[in-house]
């Protein structure tokens, strides 16, 4: 079952709340956590965002007013959310979603950290250039 076991939880129910725009998720084992669509967005687990190898992850820029428009179900393991953005190639499996609520606050300051260190901005007209799309993995720098 693409890698879940019986010690994975399994999210009980996923709320979008889109004036917050903020994924209110509850787990089986009572575990609730709620994610910013923005954070979501930039942690990603797609190629586009994450890269084909360690030292390859490509900064999320511009992401702030990100929202969700759907959520797809893929089978009983994981979601597809489809963001404002266009971006939709990215597959939420539980594990990952539970371990992005745990790690949350560490992984958000690790975000901010990287766009001060980048000279970049959470705001999408803050930003010089606008990200490449299409199928390469282009845009490293």
């Amino acid at each position: 079952m693409a890698g879940l076991d019986q010690n994975t939880p399994t999210p009980t129910e996923i709320k979008l709340h889109q004036g917050s725009r903020v994924m209110e998720l509850s787990f089986d084992d009572g575990a609730r956590f709620e994610l910013t669509y923005e954070f979501l967005r930039v942690y990603s687990p797609s190629a586009e965002v994450r890269g084909h190898g360690p030292g390859q992850e490509v900064l999320q820029v511009g992401k702030r007013d990100v929202h969700i428009a759907q959520v797809e179900a893929v089978g009983n393991y994981a979601i597809k959310p489809v963001f404002s953005d266009g971006h939709d190639s990215g597959l939420y499996s539980w594990d990952y979603l539970y371990m992005l609520g745990q790690r949350r606050d560490e992984l958000w300051q690790a975000y901010l950290a990287r766009i001060e260190a980048a000279g970049a901005s959470r705001d999408a007209d803050a930003n010089p250039a606008p990200e490449p799309r299409g199928g390469t993995c282009g845009g490293h720098r």
